[in-house]
């Protein structure tokens, strides 16, 4: 049976070694080559004619003793996508005893830690060496803990979905028990084995456990290694936070997402109370979606999510823990938001003009009217023209920022609206560094309707705007200040909640154009009254780039 062990155990090895690189062949290699050379040892020190060979061969055996648990772990480790867990600093400390076990053995005579007794065993003409010694249980701890660690690693497969891997797992359990069990039996005096370690003739059964593997179950050659690698990258990678609980409420994984929502580094998340973790946790159901949203406070302002509950359940379908979605829906909300405002616009707007239009043109004749009616005229154009302009804006914001000078952007805006309205006086109040960075494309239209706002609003023929600039190290701060009448407490709060009623809007899209425009570049805008008269608009965004970077 010891030739079979060895036999086999090379074969199965040299499979094995073909199928490298792939997840577990080497230390599977190193395992079988591990057993067969113990078998072989025993082979060697049977026929050993003296007492000192047979000492050697019982010393060199070590070498494969000591080595089969730590292959069958590191194994096991990778060949189940646990490859993190196996590292330099892991092997070395791993192999410490081992090494020091070797040297051991190698120097019984000057210790008591490892011993050895050579005896006769009665009738049989055999000569029993027997093992013994403190450190001699050290080894056996060792190797049944490696051992048993590397077993529950299968295990895993053994309720896989997949039959491949199920097979897998079956064999390579069986081809780790049988020596196991053996073992066990010899080392309590349970086995009749005439003074000689029978685990070495129990390879014969793991070998063909593990060659049947490789042949039958393609092992190696279709392993889950990368599953479990695979699931932990899209958990990572999700567009969403995800946290998992277990049936205590506390933390047991969460992904980068989520981590990145609230600040906190992800080791940090891991052990806490889910109430110490996720905000509003009282307010979550045990199972199904949140009614209404979460809000999570960020540094670029307040982010709503979207929340779920989903059970966790073991084979037997009982509940282990929970996994507890959260979609950001801030994008969608806003989406929302514009919908509606241009909603409201393009339908009461122009249909109040056009009622208007209506109305006059019955008395076409007066010239009054007549003017009147092209008035309004123009303002459905320019209704329409900023409906166009808010479509644009997200067609731009869609297709991704694209930057501009500030100086250039600047200019570009003051030259359009001089074109427009010559008589106006506009005052530039910005030091030339200031506005010599890059910032988004879509700054452009925000200022654009912040002039033509000024302008608009002025209070005499030719209303005079002020534009400032200032610049901190990451923000710059566009101020366009006019000496109009100011904007109305009413349109100033539907710009602050972000939303229209039929009893409670705002009288155009060119604020929300400013307010849109500026949410997508990451900035903020504020509103504040300017002195004796007029209103002072200060956009602020951030700086993509300067010329002195």
């Amino acid at each position: 049976m010891l030739f079979v062990s060895i036999g086999v155990g090379f074969a199965a090895a040299i499979l094995a070694w073909r199928e490298r690189p792939e997840p577990g062949a080497t230390p599977l290699v190193a395992l079988l080559a591990a057993q067969s050379w113990w078998a072989v040892c025993i082979v060697f020190r049977l026929r050993a004619p003296t007492v000192p060979a047979k000492l050697l061969w019982a010393d060199l055996a070590w070498f494969g003793v000591v080595s089969v648990p730590l292959a069958w772990l590191l194994f096991a480790l990778e060949y189940t996508g646990r490859d993190t867990y196996v590292s330099r600093g892991t092997f070395a400390g791993l192999a410490i005893v081992p090494v020091a076990t070797v040297v051991l053995a190698f120097t019984t005579p000057y210790h008591d830690l490892l011993t050895v007794h050579v005896d006769a065993v009665a009738g049989s003409g055999v000569l029993q060496v027997e093992h013994g010694g403190p450190w001699y249980a050290v080894v056996a701890g060792y190797t049944y803990l490696l051992g048993l660690a590397g077993a529950v690693a299968i295990l895993d497969l053994v309720s896989s979905d997949s039959l491949p891997f199920r097979g897998q797992a079956a064999a390579l359990l069986l081809g780790v028990s049988v020596p196991w069990a053996t073992n066990a039996l010899y080392l309590v005096e349970a086995l009749p084995t005439a003074g000689i370690d029978p685990t070495p003739i129990a390879f014969s059964v793991s070998g063909v456990a593990y060659l049947g593997a490789l042949t039958q179950f393609r092992l190696l050659h279709t392993n889950p290694a990368p599953r479990k690698r695979a699931r932990q990258i899209i958990f990572d990678g999700m567009q969403e936070g995800a946290v998992v609980l277990d049936t205590n409420d506390y933390v047991v994984d969460a992904n980068d997402y989520i981590a990145d929502a609230l600040d906190t580094p992800r080791c940090d998340l891991l052990g806490r109370p889910a109430r110490a973790v996720i905000p509003e946790y009282e307010r979550l159901p045990a199972e199904g979606t949140l009614d209404g949203y979460l809000t999570i406070e960020a540094d670029t302002g307040t982010r709503p999510f979207d929340v779920g509950v989903t059970p966790v359940e073991n084979g037997r379908g009982d509940t282990i823990g929970r996994v507890v979605t959260l979609h950001d829906v801030g994008r969608y909300l806003r989406q929302q938001q514009r919908l509606e405002v241009l909603n409201r616009v393009l339908r009461h707007n122009i249909r109040t003009e056009t009622n208007v239009i209506h109305g006059y043109a019955e008395e076409f004749g007066d010239e009054r009217a007549a003017d009147i009616i092209k008035e309004r005229a123009l303002r459905i154009d320019a209704i329409g023209q900023k409906g166009r302009d808010a479509v644009e804006l997200f067609q731009d914001a869609r297709n991704g920022e694209h930057a501009r000078r500030l100086d250039d952007l600047l200019d570009a805006c003051i030259a359009a609206i001089y074109e427009a309205n010559p008589a106006i006086s506009i005052e530039r109040e910005y030091d030339p560094d200031d506005v010599a960075v890059a910032v988004s494309g879509l700054l452009e239209p925000v200022l654009e309707n912040l002039l033509e706002n000024a302008v608009r609003h002025g209070d005499h023929d030719s209303p005079t705007v002020r534009v400032d600039v200032e610049r901190d190290e990451t923000r710059v701060h566009v101020t366009i200040t006019d000496d109009g009448p100011g904007i109305n407490d009413t349109e100033l709060a539907v710009l602050e909640d972000g939303t229209e009623s039929a009893l409670r809007h705002g009288s155009g899209l060119g604020l929300w154009i400013v307010k849109w425009g500026t949410e997508m570049m990451g900035g903020d805008v504020s509103f504040a009254e300017n002195d004796p008269h007029g209103t002072a608009v200060t956009v602020s965004v951030p700086v993509l780039a300067t010329d002195d970077a």
